[in-house]
């Protein structure tokens, strides 16, 4: 869709600001809480990521990717957050990473503009806005490491520089099967935003890799002690 006056995208951001007034408080209740609360959440948000994938693409080779992508997208978050020890603080730093990155990009990109980043697939996202969005996540990041609970801050910094990259990897996939059938938006479950895929398609990623980080390190008994201390 091309912009053709300041009303609608003032219009969109400002939808896109009351969505994320009302759904940030909700995702941070639910993390906080942990136990079934938080896995009802994710299991909540995975069937509407399912039921958009489906009827988003075609095929059933793609239907069944669509099963594995919205299960990592409740297994992931669930397996950080069992850590009775450091849950908690290992989605709050994957939520501190996400949002950072999306935040920082989207008006950064807007202000900078500059080269797209693959304007094949996301003619909107610019070089600018994902190198500003990644520079303040690592920052971000930094900054509250000591609140996260995480230890060495040069790891914490490779940590989000490497989530930060991963989300923005997430974005960029979603998009490219939103283009391939033709969509615009996963759906219009969310004013401003879309769909539930198109809002958690980074934390989606971001949430895959530093799962699979905290197991290799803390194993089923400790995730997100694997993630956080080094």
């Amino acid at each position: 869709m091309v912009d053709t006056g300041t009303t609608a995208p003032s219009n969109n951001l400002l939808l896109r600001v009351a969505s994320a007034v009302v759904m940030a408080p909700l995702a941070i209740a639910a993390a906080y809480l942990g136990g079934w609360p938080f896995a009802l959440f994710w299991a909540a948000a995975s069937i509407a990521v399912l039921w958009e994938w489906t009827t988003l693409v075609s095929g059933l080779v793609w239907i069944a990717a669509g099963v594995g992508y919205a299960g990592i997208m409740f297994a992931a978050p669930v397996i950080l957050r069992s850590d009775a020890e450091l849950g908690m603080p290992a989605i709050m730093l994957l939520f501190t990473i996400v949002w950072t990155t999306d935040i920082l990009g989207y008006f950064a990109g807007r202000a900078f503009g500059g080269p797209k980043l693959w304007p094949a697939v996301s003619p909107k996202k610019t070089w600018s806005g994902a190198l500003a969005g990644t520079l303040g996540a690592i920052i971000v990041t930094v900054v509250s490491a000591r609140w996260l609970g995480a230890m060495h801050s040069v790891a914490v910094a490779t940590i989000a520089l490497g989530l930060s990259v991963v989300a923005q990897l997430g974005d960029l996939l979603e998009s490219a099967i939103k283009r391939k059938f033709s969509a615009k938006d996963a759906s219009h479950l969310i004013p401003g935003h879309g769909g539930v895929m198109d809002r958690l398609d980074g934390f989606w990623a971001a949430a895959l890799l530093g799962c699979l980080i905290g197991l290799a390190r803390g194993g089923l008994e400790a995730p997100a002690r694997g993630l956080l201390l080094w």
